[in-house]
């Protein structure tokens, strides 16, 4: 009995341009998308800021959360890793990977396939281990932290009222 090799979807990161601000807050205005960030779309000016903050973090540290676009160079979202931006939760002064797609990419390998890409750079730059905090809820993203072998650490609530979230951890 043969198998057939696995396929991992096309996909290419990049780092973040002052374009990508429009084009995320487009792909993340998504109740659903949003669900475990809050529940709805965020300002512009807050993509405006994160994407800036990317651009710093990869001339800085020689990683961020790079845009992640398919064969066509659509823009599904992002996918990297930067340091936990929160001081009063959550893994204080630790490199959190992370991943957020458009409902249109969902279920198609592009996240799984975009991390392992992320790890492999960050891995690059230095870092020794990564966390990913997951909302407790969130089956899809604990299964992509699950598929890059990354394991359960802690549990943490959160600053919104009723939001738990796991700490996932990965030596790299």
């Amino acid at each position: 009995m043969s198998t057939a090799p696995v396929s991992h979807p096309d996909v290419r990161l990049r780092v973040p341009t002052d374009e990508d601000a429009l084009t995320w807050h487009r792909v993340f205005d998504d109740p659903e998308v949003m669900e475990f960030f809050g529940g709805r779309t965020a300002e512009l000016s807050v993509y405006e800021e994160l994407t800036a903050r990317q651009r710093r973090h990869d001339a800085e540290l020689g990683y961020c959360l790079w845009t992640m676009t398919d064969e066509e160079d659509r823009v599904l979202g992002f996918t990297g890793a930067q340091p936990w931006p929160h001081t009063t939760y959550g893994p204080v002064g630790e490199t959190e990977i992370g991943w957020r797609l458009g409902r249109a990419a969902w279920g198609r390998g592009y996240a799984s396939t975009a991390a392992r890409t992320a790890l492999e750079r960050v891995r690059a730059a230095g870092v020794p281990e990564v966390v990913a905090m997951i909302d407790s809820r969130n089956a899809r993203s604990v299964a992509v932290a699950e598929r890059l072998g990354m394991r359960r650490a802690e549990t943490f609530t959160t600053p919104r009222a009723g939001q738990v979230a796991w700490c996932f951890r990965l030596e790299l």
